[in-house]
């Protein structure tokens, strides 16, 4: 159960590095991420809905909406070491095909991320889904990830496919 700040209650947060109740999903479009959007929007309604981890189901779709935004208003986050950066851009391919991993901080940062603001999930829906709809109708972001580096639009689509993966697969419908 969510507080009114849109946070669980401690005793409810689990271990999120681990995918023992987590849902598997394999998006190759936005259009599947639309689709997985709604299944969530209605397993709320029907009151099926239930997340693992520490955010509620609005925090998580309107991470993985910053995130995608950030592409074209700027990262909030800056790049990490040379080295690191390195390591990050030759596993690109990897992240790309296989998905991103679990339980993954940016070291400096509180909590480990950003973009996880505490909203309804009608809203944070909305969000995700116009994030989303941008990145399909191929409008070019212009600032480079601070990660992985200058991406090609077709990567940066499939980043956020993988991303989106990662994050709705915490959210049981």
């Amino acid at each position: 159960m969510a507080l009114a700040n849109g946070f669980k209650k401690r005793e409810e947060m689990i271990e999120t590095s681990t995918p023992s109740e987590r849902r598997h999903l394999s998006f190759a479009t936005a259009e599947d991420v639309l689709n997985d959007i709604d299944k969530i929007l209605a397993a709320e309604l029907g009151g099926r809905l239930r997340t693992i981890g520490m955010w509620t189901p609005g925090q998580i779709m309107a991470h993985v909406a910053a995130w995608i935004d950030y592409g074209y208003i700027g990262y909030p986050v800056k790049a990490p070491p040379f080295f690191i950066r390195w390591i990050l851009r030759l596993k690109l391919k990897q992240v790309l095909a296989k998905g991103m991993p679990a339980g993954i901080r940016i070291p400096g940062v509180k909590d480990g991320t950003i973009g996880q603001d505490p909203m309804t999930s009608a809203e944070a829906a909305t969000r995700l889904k116009r994030s989303f709809l941008r990145l399909a109708n191929g409008e070019q972001c212009p600032f480079e990830s601070p990660g992985f580096g200058a991406m090609s639009h077709e990567q940066r689509i499939k980043l956020n496919l993988r991303h989106a993966e990662l994050h709705l697969s915490f959210i049981n419908v």
